[in-house]
C-alpha cells in the first residue's frame, strides 16, 4: 500500500482554506497513486483551537467542514484528517479530539485522542474528553493502528505528567501491522532528534513501521516545524532501525512525500542533512547550538514572523533599528520573512545616541534593501521634560527620563502601525524580558517579538552565523561587524553598558536556564557552582518583571519553556529564592 503523508499548513478557524488544503494535497497524492493519504491532527480545525471550542458556531463550522471531505475526497481512497467532534459519551466533556478516516464518502474509521496533555503551551484536558478505546482500521490488508500525537509520549516523562494508559501498548497488544501518528508537535531546539528517539524505541519494540505525520507553520507563538517521517525496523538486524531518508518532509513548509508498506524493509539510503536529527560540527558560537540547529532555529523563526503577518492579514512591518544587535537580527528575519519591499526600519536617535550606532544602524539597512527613515526625538522629549518639570521637583535623572525615551520611540511606532496597517515587530530578547530590562510602553511595543524566546548569547550566536553563511556564499556580512563587537547598551544615558545593570550575557543566561528550565532554586544553582548571592538576585528580579511579561508581546516559542503561554506565574506573589 502506498501512503502519502501531508504535512499542511492549517490556519485555525480557516475551515474554508484548509479544507481547500486537503483537497489539494489529496488529488497531488492520489495523482502518484497513494491508497491513503494522512494529514496531521486537528488538520482541519488548526491547532491549537483553545477557547474557540466553547463556540458552538466553531464547532459546528469544523465537523461541517468534514462532512463537505466526505463528498468531495476521492471515494475509492482513504484520508486521515483530524477535526474536532462530539462527545460519543454520556459523562465528561462535550468534545473530543478525533482522527478521523474517511473512505467512500464515509467516515469509516474513527480514533479519539487519548492522552490530553497539560503541561507547557497545552492545555487539551481543559476542552477534550480522552478516548475510552483503541482500535484497529483494517485496510488494504493492514492492521492500522492510529495513536494521536501525544499517545506516543507517554514514556518521555513531561514534568509533572503520569499517564496510566498506554496507547501504543493497547495498539500493538491488538496485533497492527503499522502505527500512523498524525501529530501537532511544536518545534523546539533539537526537538527531531527526540521525535526520531521515540519513534525509534516504537518501532523497535512493536516491530512495525511508524509513520510520523506532522503539522507545519505558525500559529500565534507555537511553531510546527513539519518534518515528517517514517521509522521502520530492519529485519534481521537485531536493535537496527532506519530512517528512510526519500520519507522525511521538509522543515517548516508544506509538503508531501510517500511510502510504500511494500518497501517497509527496503535497503534505502540514510537521510540526508534534510532529514538528520539537529546536529552538525559543535558549537563554536559559545551557546549549546550546532551551525545547523542555529541555521534550523533561524528558519523557525522567519516562518514565524511570516505565518504571524499572513494569519493576522499583515503584508507589512516596521521596527525601531537602534543600532544594536537585536534589532539588527529582527530586522534582517522580518526582511527574510516578508520581503525587502515589505519592512520599514526607523532610527530614533536621542541626545545619547552615538554616532557609530546611528551610522551601524544606516548601514545595516543598506545591507538589507530595506527602506530607513530617520525620526530623531530629541525634539520631542524636550517637550516632555518640560512639561513634567514642575511635577519631577528638579529630581536628579533617573529611570524616569530614560523610560521617557523608549516611550516616546514605541508612541512613534506605534503611529505609523495605526497609519498604514503595517505591524510592529519587538526587538526584546528573552535575558531582558526575564530580568525586566525593558521598558513597558516602549521597546516592548509591538505585535510580536520574534527574539523573546532566544536569550542573549543566542542573538550573538544567530548574527556570527548568518555572517558567517554569507562570507562561505562570497558575499559581505549581513550585520556590520561593529554591531556584533561593541558592548550592549540602551543608549539612554551617557556612557550607558547592559553590564551597569545586568550580569554578563554569558553568566545571566546560563543561571536564567537553571531557573527557568530546571525551576533549580538558588541553593541548587550554588551547588553547580554558581555564586549564591547573584543566583539569588537574578531569581528575584526575574519574578518580580513578571507583570511587564503579561503585558508584553507574544513570543515566538522556540526553547523548552516560553514566558507567554509556556510558563504562566502569578504576578503577586512572593519570592522564594532557595
Amino acid at each position: 500500500m502506498k501512503i502519502a503523508l501531508a504535512q499542511i499548513n492549517s490556519t485555525i478557524g480557516d475551515f474554508a482554506g484548509n479544507r481547500r488544503k486537503i483537497l489539494e494535497f489529496t488529488r497531488r497524492a492520489a495523482a502518484e497513486g497513494a491508497e491513503l493519504a494522512l494529514f496531521p491532527e486537528l488538520s482541519v480545525s488548526g491547532y491549537p483551537p483553545m477557547d474557540l471550542l466553547d463556540q458552538d458556531r466553531f464547532v459546528e463550522l469544523n465537523i461541517g467542514a468534514v462532512r463537505m471531505l466526505q463528498r468531495e475526497l476521492p471515494p475509492d481512497m482513504a484520508v486521515g484528517v483530524g477535526f474536532v467532534n462530539r462527545s460519543p459519551y454520556s459523562l465528561g466533556k462535550s468534545l473530543v479530539n478525533e482522527y478521523g478516516i474517511i473512505l467512500g464518502g464515509k467516515l469509516a474509521f474513527e480514533q479519539i485522542k487519548t492522552l490530553l496533555p497539560t503541561y507547557d503551551v497545552f492545555d487539551e484536558a481543559r476542552n477534550f474528553e480522552p478516548g475510552r478505546e483503541c482500535s484497529v482500521f483494517e485496510y488494504r490488508g493492514e492492521r492500522i493502528g492510529i495513536a494521536v500525537c501525544e499517545d506516543v509520549w507517554r514514556e518521555t516523562g513531561a514534568p509533572g505528567t503520569s499517564y496510566v494508559r498506554d496507547p501504543v501498548r493497547e495498539l500493538m497488544d491488538r496485533g497492527i501491522s503499522l502505527l500512523c501518528v498524525p501529530s501537532a508537535s511544536p518545534y523546539v531546539a533539537g526537538k527531531l532528534k527526540i521525535r526520531r528517539a521515540l519513534a525509534e524505541r516504537i518501532s523497535l519494540r512493536g516491530g512495525v513501521p511508524l509513520v510520523y505525520v506532522n503539522a507545519v507553520g505558525a500559529n500565534d507563538q507555537i511553531l510546527f516545524d513539519g518534518r515528517s517521517f517514517v521509522i521502520s525496523p530492519l529485519p534481521g538486524e537485531g536493535e537496527q532501525v532506519r530512517l528512510s531518508m526519500p520519507l522525511v518532509a521538509r522543515a517548516f513548509e508544506e509538503d508531501i512525500v510517500y511510502f510504500s508498506t511494500e518497501d517497509a524493509a527496503a535497503d534505502l539510503p540514510p537521510a540526508d542533512a534534510a532529514g538528520r536529527p539537529d546536529g552538525g560540527d559543535g558549537c563554536p558560537f559559545g551557546v549549546d547550538l550546532t551551525r545547523r540547529e542555529l541555521d534550523v532555529l533561524e528558519d523557525a523563526l522567519v516562518m514565524g514572523i511570516r505565518d504571524y503577518m499572513k494569519k493576522c492579514g499583515f503584508t507589512r512591518a516596521h521596527l525601531g533599528l537602534s543600532g544594536g544587535i537585536d534589532s539588527a537580527l529582527v530586522a534582517y528575519m522580518g526582511v527574510k520573512a516578508a520581503g525587502r519591499e515589505n519592512i520599514t526600519c526607523f532610527s530614533m536617535p536621542s541626545r545619547f545616541s552615538s554616532r557609530g550606532s546611528k551610522d551601524d544602524a544606516a548601514e545595516l539597512a543598506a545591507n538589507l534593501g530595506c527602506r530607513y527613515e530617520v525620526l530623531p526625538i530629541e525634539s520631542v522629549f524636550e517637550s516632555f521634560l518640560a512639561a513634567l518639570e514642575g511635577v519631577f521637583e528638579k529630581r536628579p535623572f533617573d529611570t524616569a527620563e530614560e523610560n521617557l525615551q523608549a516611550r516616546i520611540r514605541g508612541t512613534l511606532l506605534m503611529a505609523y502601525s495605526n497609519k498604514f496597517n503595517s505591524m510592529l515587530l519587538a526587538t526584546g530578547n528573552k535575558s531582558e524580558m526575564a530580568m525586566g530590562y525593558c521598558t513597558l510602553y516602549g521597546d516592548m511595543n509591538g505585535a510580536l517579538c520574534p527574539i523573546g524566546d532566544i536569550f542573549k548569547t543566542e542573538v550573538f550566536a544567530l548574527s556570527r552565523r548568518l555572517n558567517e553563511r554569507s562570507a562561505e556564499l562570497g558575499g559581505r556580512p549581513v550585520i556590520p561587524q561593529a554591531i556584533i563587537d561593541k558592548p550592549p547598551s540602551a543608549e539612554l544615558r551617557p556612557d550607558q553598558k547592559d553590564e551597569d545593570s545586568l550580569p554578563p550575557y554569558a553568566v545571566l543566561d546560563e543561571i536564567l536556564r537553571l531557573y527557568l528550565y530546571e525551576n533549580l532554586s538558588r541553593d541548587e544553582i550554588t551547588a553547580r557552582g554558581w555564586d549564591g548571592d547573584l543566583a539569588g538576585r537574578i531569581i528575584t528580579t526575574a519574578a518580580r518583571a513578571e507583570f511587564k511579561r503579561r503585558q508584553a508581546p507574544p513570543v515566538l516559542k522556540v526553547s523548552p519553556r516560553a514566558f507567554g503561554m509556556g510558563r504562566r506565574m502569578p504576578i503577586a506573589r512572593t519570592v522564594y529564592e532557595s
